[in-house]
């Protein structure tokens, strides 16, 4: 008898240690993985939620940049580490799509990940130099149409968002152009001012300060509605080119196994964080536009994502046979 209260008792020590351990989560710094360098809109917006998130956590949060090989090393950090919501995977359509698709990795990025909550969209322009002779998107496609590959495009990685707008925009308009590899958005925006290349599928964010300033052109956008920082650039279906859209969506990750408890509190700290008025301000201000309450669950970012994957894993394995 003695023997069994001994076990009993040591069985519900161990069962209150993990309620009392699942109830503290998080007891220190949490850490979000950014695939990418720092400076960019994706990394923008991880030090928005880092910076506001840490309030409803009660820990420091903090964004670790973790660059390369189309963001799967990122990614693949993110995915190794320890399941117990300290580490997070923060990424875009190019990260969490695109990568994938691409790179001959050891995980899988539907299987690998738990999903913790769909982050703002952003929108897609195609940008080109002042030089361009076209005015609007109905000469830019004319011009291509008459001059086929003459036209210099920027390309920052297979299976990019860039590199997949741009061949699905030639697929779309009947058009073509020859890719030119960078390493990253910022020398493409360098050129574009300088002269230097001809055209560019752009996270909008990125190119706002300069078409505004009369350094580049804007040509249209790939979204369903017309990006509202930039309202008189039409979208593609508005000059004739239907189901010509690409969302530029964001999302919040942690490793596959991560306790659900742990998903809950960063799931309702990242709503929080959107429910915010100056977030709010400032993702506008980015030209974001943040999910529905909905939209932000853990399981409505799982269905979305597999959605996407299946869509564009495709199309983009099509495109790298023309980067």
């Amino acid at each position: 008898m003695r023997a069994l209260s001994f076990f009993a008792a040591f069985a519900a020590a161990l069962l209150s240690a993990g309620v009392a351990s699942s109830q503290s989560y998080p007891s220190r710094p949490i850490t979000i993985i950014v695939p990418f360098p720092a400076g960019g809109p994706t990394d923008t917006l991880a030090r928005i939620v880092a910076e506001y998130a840490k309030g409803s956590l009660g820990q420091p949060v903090i964004v670790e940049n973790v660059a390369g090989a189309g963001a799967s090393i990122g990614i693949g950090r993110a995915i190794s580490s320890a399941p117990d919501g300290y580490t997070l995977s923060l990424g875009n359509w190019t990260s969490h799509v695109g990568a994938g698709a691409v790179y001959p990795v050891t995980w899988h990025i539907l299987n690998d990940l738990a999903p913790v909550a769909k982050l703002p969209v952003s929108t897609l322009l195609i940008v080109g130099k002042n030089d361009l002779p076209a005015k609007n998107i109905q000469e830019l496609i004319a011009w291509m149409k008459a001059n086929p590959g003459k036209a210099s495009i920027a390309n920052v990685g297979s299976g990019s968002g860039a590199h997949v707008c741009s061949v699905y925009f030639h697929d779309k308009t009947g058009t073509t152009g020859t890719f030119v590899p960078y390493r990253g958005g910022a020398p493409v925006m360098a050129d574009l001012i300088g002269n230097q290349i001809d055209l560019f599928c752009a996270e909008a964010s990125q190119t706002l300060a300069h078409v505004r300033a009369g350094k580049m052109k804007a040509f249209v956008a790939l979204a369903d509605e017309r990006w509202a920082p930039l309202p008189e650039v039409p979208t593609m279906r508005e000059v004739g080119v239907p189901d010509m859209s690409l969302p530029f969506w964001h999302g919040l990750w942690a490793p596959k196994g991560t306790p659900k408890e742990a998903i809950d509190k960063l799931n309702a700290a990242v709503v929080k964080v959107f429910d915010d008025p100056t977030v709010k301000k400032r993702i506008a201000d980015l030209g974001m536009v943040i999910p529905t309450r909905a939209e932000q669950s853990p399981e409505a970012l799982a269905a979305y994502h597999k959605t996407e994957v299946e869509k564009w894993w495709p199309i983009i394995k099509e495109a790298v046979k023309q980067k």
